[in-house]
């Protein structure tokens, strides 16, 4: 499966996205402001940006994900993996930018720099990841 974030909307204190599930629309995201990061960038040099800049997008690039148990929300949720500078990064729901500190939250984007119907466009994802994983799937994601 590929999952693709494609941001389009970098304001200074929220970043919003489409996710398209193998090139179709599937959803809204929000996350913290686009510095600039990418995957290339060396571990310094992101760490000094976030450093900085605060809270940030994570950078663009492509990672694995697995639904695994969070220890924070009590909850399966999708985890983001080899995200250079950052740690535990999840796709969970939310509605603000306030909800997030370098997650990517999904819903749909009707109010300016907000999203709603978190929560059951969150779990719709979920399900169609956990049938990718039944079928011996690896997902992927590419954040532009």
């Amino acid at each position: 499966m590929q999952i693709t974030i494609n941001r389009i909307a970098k304001k200074a204190t929220y970043t919003i996205g489409r996710l398209l599930i193998d090139g179709k629309y599937f959803c809204d995201t929000l996350e913290p402001a686009d510095h600039g990061l990418k995957k290339r960038m060396s571990l310094v040099k992101i760490k000094k940006i976030k450093h900085d800049r605060g809270r940030s997008a994570i950078p663009t690039g492509t990672y694995r994900v697995l639904i695994t148990k969070s220890p924070k929300f009590k909850a399966w949720l999708p985890l983001i993996f080899g995200v250079p500078g950052f740690e535990g990064i999840r796709i969970h729901a939310g509605n603000k930018p306030v909800n997030t500190r370098g997650c990517i939250l999904v819903g749909r984007n009707r109010i300016k720099g907000h999203l709603v119907t978190s929560r059951a466009v969150l779990l719709s994802l979920i399900r169609v990841m956990t049938e990718a994983l039944d079928r011996e799937e690896i997902i992927m994601l590419n954040i532009q």
